[in-house]
């Protein structure tokens, strides 16, 4: 098969944990340098801790995988520095297609309203996503990245800490110990397995092949959906563009395919001639065979080890909610780690992690297992009802709300969050900014040179203060120095944004997408979801809402 990528070896060094005695303390490990096991070493080394990563491999992951990386995944991944070369190398798009059997019966757009920095998605492949990730965390003074070095045994200890990793290298195996271990060492996570933990969910019955093809190809830069097409009748196919002329296709076999079998060149090639045409020049890169899956733990702290991605939790492929839902475990975790550890928050914060991602891997699964259902129905009755939606769908907008290719993914709105504070009676606010929601992005004008609401959300200032007060100027307060005055009495501490002042609102979407009038406020949460909304902001709401988002009210 052909390789397009030149996969780095990365070296191994010998640790000096290795003669330690007693055992080396750290206070963050990371097991696994994956996506979501770097991300949240950036993240938490930006915030000022010292990191470190211990993998058993010494390259990035073989073969494509993780392909599809969404909006709310690039704007977490701007603010860890990563967000350029993403952009740089991936392939953006928006328009998704759907066809039955020859026919296209409609399209979609995912981000027709624009005034945002970041595409709806870029698809790039995971080995050029853990590149530029290893590169920035090579060069932070606080990570250190450990290749060869395998976790093969962990003792969590009574919860209040350290955690005993024992460690395998080719220089002998050492024990070190943690103040906080995250497990972000994916799907078949030893980490998991050491702790006696399983998974609860559903596996199932069907197979899909995965070919990574490496071909010139004027088709567009958009997600192609077939169900039940001439060329794998009674399945499902996908086309995708990646970075470096390499396309995926998926394509579904059923649950009596061998998945040995059907990964030799001598079976993929000929239904990919099939799909592109005998005349079709192309090459394999990588191909692979899965089965879909729905499952999770049942908590994802246990003590001071937190799971993190798909140590936690899986869904199907089909929806892209796999790696980015990791990636948003990590930026949900990571703040509230970085405050426990400065003791600006009670150890119970950490609960709501769990709570949270809870409830965005929950709506996952959710997703995924009816996405699965209409891909491939269980019976004749769910098959004729798929395909009369899918006829319908062509001409009816009704049916087209109820084809299911794939929801893809958006971020979880966290509703039922102990960690929000609920509207006042009465308050007429944008649903899609609610509490519990992700900030939407908008275009601005800044002295700091920002030109995008989040960016000027995560400025350096902004990253150490945490917590971010968006407000429009009030009429008895033009110049926000009362609203300075109630930021500056709040711990942990609050940063004013003020509109007018701080950043302009260049085309009034900030105050279009927020429903921001004169003196009306929201407290922005370190990963940027919305913790709070004030029609008039004061010391004493604010400081209210301050001690629910950081676990301190009795409810929380």
């Amino acid at each position: 098969m052909l390789q397009t990528f030149d996969y780095p070896e990365f070296v191994y060094r010998p640790s000096p944990d290795l003669t330690a005695d007693p055992p080396a303390r750290h206070p963050l490990v990371v097991v696994g340098a994956g996506p979501v096991g770097l991300a949240a070493a950036l993240d938490l080394a930006d915030k000022g801790h010292r990191v470190l990563v211990l993998d058993d491999d010494h390259t990035v992951s073989v073969g494509s995988r993780a392909i599809c990386w969404s909006k709310r995944t690039l704007e977490i991944c701007d603010r860890l520095g990563l967000g350029e070369a993403l952009l740089k190398n991936g392939v953006g798009w928006k328009r998704g297609r759907v066809f039955f059997q020859e026919k296209e019966v409609y399209s979609f757009d995912l981000a027709p309203e624009g005034g945002a920095r970041m595409p709806a998605f870029i698809n790039l492949q995971q080995y050029h996503f853990e590149l530029a990730a290893v590169q920035a965390a090579d060069a932070h003074p606080r990570i250190e990245l450990r290749w060869r070095h395998k976790v093969i045994g962990l003792e969590p200890g009574d919860g209040r800490g350290p955690v005993r990793l024992s460690v395998e290298t080719p220089d002998g195996a050492y024990a070190l110990d943690a103040e906080w271990a995250l497990a972000c060492d994916g799907a078949k996570s030893p980490t998991r397995k050491m702790l006696g933990l399983d998974f609860a969910g559903q596996v199932f019955q069907d197979r899909f092949l995965i070919a990574d093809v490496v071909m010139k190809a004027a088709f567009p830069t958009e997600r192609w959906f077939w169900f039940d097409p001439p060329f794998n009748p009674g399945q499902s196919a996908l086309l995708h563009k990646q970075a470096d002329d390499v396309w995926r296709i998926d394509l579904q076999l059923g649950w009596d395919a061998d998945p040995e079998q059907e990964k030799k060149p001598e079976k993929v090639i000929p239904r990919l001639k099939a799909m592109l045409g005998e005349d079709a020049d192309f090459e394999l890169e990588w191909v692979s065979v899965y089965t879909f899956q729905c499952r999770r733990l049942a908590r994802f702290r246990h003590g001071r080890v937190l799971f993190v991605g798909d140590s936690a939790h899986q869904v199907s492929p089909f929806g892209a909610r796999g790696g980015n839902g990791g990636i948003q475990d990590a930026d949900n975790l990571c703040w509230k780690l970085d405050l426990v550890l400065r003791g600006g928050a009670p150890e119970r914060l950490l609960d709501s992690y769990d709570v949270e991602r809870g409830l965005a891997t929950d709506e996952n699964i959710l997703n995924s297992t009816r996405s699965t259902d209409f891909i491939t129905p269980k019976s004749e009755v769910s098959r004729d009802f798929r395909d009369a939606v899918l006829a319908l769908s062509e001409r009816f907008e009704f049916a087209r709300r109820l084809v299911n290719s794939g929801r893809l993914s958006v971020p979880a709105v966290l509703d039922g969050s102990p960690l929000n504070t609920p509207d006042e009676p009465g308050a007429r606010w944008p649903d899609a900014a609610r509490p519990g929601a992700a900030c939407p992005d908008a275009p601005i004008a800044e002295a700091a040179g920002a030109s995008w609401l989040l960016q000027a959300l995560a400025a350096p200032l902004v990253a150490r203060s945490g917590f971010v007060l968006l407000a429009a100027p009030a009429a008895d307060d033009p110049d926000g120095a009362a609203l300075d005055a109630v930021c500056a009495d709040q711990t942990p501490p609050v940063t004013p944004l003020l509109l007018g002042r701080d950043v302009q609102d260049c085309d009034g979407l900030v105050a279009a997408r927020y429903g921001l009038r004169a003196g009306g406020a929201y407290l922005i949460r370190p990963d940027q979801h919305v913790a709070a909304r004030f029609a008039r902001v004061d010391r004493a709401r604010l400081a209210a809402a301050l001690a629910r988002a950081v676990g301190q009210a009795a409810d929380a």
